[in-house]
């Protein structure tokens, strides 16, 4: 009998390949159903099917299709218009539910979305548990040990007590002092926005180089929208000078471990990961 494939929805980065390979080194059937406008183009090159993100008739279309044993969401998206969201999805859902899901947070979001892919039919599964390989393990994953443990604290309590307002799953902490939040505009982003108040002064440097804390947020559905790191966050967080990163053990996903780690080394930064414990 022919194992159900595994169908990847996949957004932007380097998640869904990396996923499907994991799953395929595992002998899983895999097929990628590629989201226009926000899958890379290697992405794309291996997708069975591309589809634009409110086009909902043609992704349960191609989804029903498939008939896979469980769907993944991988990679990160934006969030469409309101309109845009009454548009596509009315023939599936009341107005009303529509609208409450486009008035919500992401996480209200990604929610509406699973439920609507249960509603389906379809089982809908996280990275965690089709691929515990590429989630963070708890301790020092590179050559260099922190040395920042107020920072790494502080970073993991205030992202603990920001988790009802579904804000980023990343803060960037120097010494005792808060520098950023991670808003919509992601990790990157947010190390490249120290950055410049770094450079243009309106941010004192402290004694201390700063810590980039990274983890899901308290609750989180972990199917939907686990934090990422990979090598890029690493050459990103080094340019800007910090001195290392902590994520959460067990709920933050490494693209690349043994790159990841390299890169870390290479730069001389810690890489350390937290179990929800402490």
């Amino acid at each position: 009998m022919v194992e159900a494939p595994v169908a990847i929805l996949a957004g932007g980065g380097a998640l869904p390949l990396a996923l499907a390979h994991t799953l395929r080194q595992q002998g899983r059937p895999v097929e990628i159903l590629a989201l226009r406008g926000f899958a890379d183009r290697d992405t794309r090159r291996a997708a069975g099917a591309v589809r634009d993100l409110l086009d909902a008739r043609g992704i349960l279309d191609v989804l029903h299709a498939w008939r896979p044993g469980a769907i993944c969401l991988a990679g990160y998206v934006h969030r469409p218009g309101p309109l845009a969201l009454l548009g596509a999805y009315s023939a599936f859902r009341n107005r009303e539910l529509i609208s409450r899901l486009a008035a919500a947070g992401d996480d209200g979001l990604l929610r509406g979305v699973v439920n609507l892919l249960e509603d389906q039919g379809f089982t809908v599964a996280g990275v965690h548990a089709l691929a515990p390989g590429l989630l963070a393990p708890a301790g020092v994953l590179g050559e260099v040990s922190p040395t920042a443990a107020a920072a790494v604290d502080i970073g993991f309590a205030l992202l603990g007590s920001l988790a009802p307002y579904d804000v980023g799953q990343a803060v960037v902490v120097a010494g005792t002092r808060v520098c950023a939040v991670e808003g919509p505009e992601g990790t990157d982003a947010m190390i490249a926005r120290v950055r410049k108040l770094w450079g243009s002064g309106r941010l004192p440097r402290s004694d201390q180089a700063p810590v980039l804390v990274k983890t899901a947020k308290t609750g989180q559905d972990l199917r939907i929208d686990m934090p990422v790191i990979g090598p890029r966050t690493v050459r990103c967080a080094a340019a800007a000078g910090f001195a290392g990163i902590a994520v959460g053990a067990g709920q933050t996903m490494i693209i690349d471990h043994a790159a990841t780690v390299a890169e870390a080394n290479r730069r001389r930064m810690f890489l350390v990961g937290v179990s929800p414990a402490g």
